[in-house]
């Protein structure tokens, strides 16, 4: 697969979120806000850390808007990884306090509406500042935000037994255009905190109806992209779905297998565990 961002790739990107925007907000509006939806949020918890994020990317995308109410995040962030993402959440969380979910779904809505307007005439690959150092091009960030509307749907919905899909062409973006994006512009500190495997060098192709092949390499602790010709020691063929929940902790990896959504396969299937220890998602 080529790093570069196609056309059609950011056309999918606005229409992608402004969808699943929409879909997501008549969700939360059918479920009791108290409603718990993880072991510690509440819908309305949920509608906060939504519109922290969607509120923070209008930020990146137009420096004079205004910040988000938290003592310090400019000099947080740069430092967060992977694994202390949840405290950075937490953080947040803390200085928003607003559980009323009216005032909290116009707001998501109104930012989402702003993030997209303000995407509108930039070119795709343009590259805003992002968690950890890492850096990341406007189409990824619309693909992250998709991602995060459809992981916390699959949350709600599950909780108040409402209907929900994960549209593949919609999930696939976050593989395509956020995490290939930051390997490619740099994730920074993102992937830090992890000793790298004792082989020197992992190859890993991702392979789905939905997309073009994409090929990573794991060269001495760092994430790459493989030569297109570089021969995998692992093959995952996925559901874009299933694979965003699995790495999300939504789906276990044992699910994911045997229900054959997620199948690997390669000369060396068993790297992939050390692979995925390092090019990993917070879960």
């Amino acid at each position: 697969m080529s790093a570069t961002i196609t056309s059609e790739g950011w056309s999918t990107a606005p229409a992608a979120l402004a969808a699943n925007a929409g879909r997501f907000l008549a969700l939360a509006r059918s479920v009791p806000p108290d409603t718990m939806v993880t072991a510690h949020w509440t819908v309305t918890d949920t509608l906060a850390h939504l519109v922290s994020l969607a509120w923070y990317y209008v930020r990146l995308v137009d420096p004079a808007s205004e910040p988000l109410p938290v003592p310090g995040l400019d000099e947080r962030l740069p430092l967060v990884t992977v694994d202390t993402v949840a405290d950075a959440n937490d953080l947040v969380l803390s200085h928003l306090t607003e559980r009323d979910p009216g005032p909290l779904l116009d707001r998501l809505r109104q930012d989402v509406d702003r993030l997209l307007a303000g995407c509108a005439d930039r070119r795709p690959d343009e590259v805003v500042p992002w968690l950890g150092d890492a850096r990341v091009p406007l189409a990824g960030l619309l693909a992250h935000l998709v991602n995060e509307l459809l992981v916390h749907g699959h949350d709600i919905a599950r909780a108040g037994r409402r209907p929900w899909t994960l549209p593949p062409r919609d999930a696939v973006l976050f593989l395509e255009l956020f995490l290939a994006g930051v390997i490619r512009h740099g994730y920074g500190r993102l992937l830090d905190g992890v000793d790298p495997p004792r082989r020197p060098r992992i190859v890993v192709l991702f392979t789905s109806a939905y997309s073009a092949p994409l090929t990573i390499a794991l060269d001495h602790g760092r994430v790459r992209f493989a030569a297109p010709d570089e021969r995998p020691d692992v093959t995952i063929r996925f559901d874009p779905a299933t694979l965003n929940l699995m790495m999300f902790g939504r789906v276990s990896r044992a699910r994911a297998v045997l229900t054959g959504r997620v199948r690997i396969g390669g000369p060396r299937p068993w790297l992939l565990p050390p692979f995925l220890r390092v090019f990993r998602t917070p879960s």
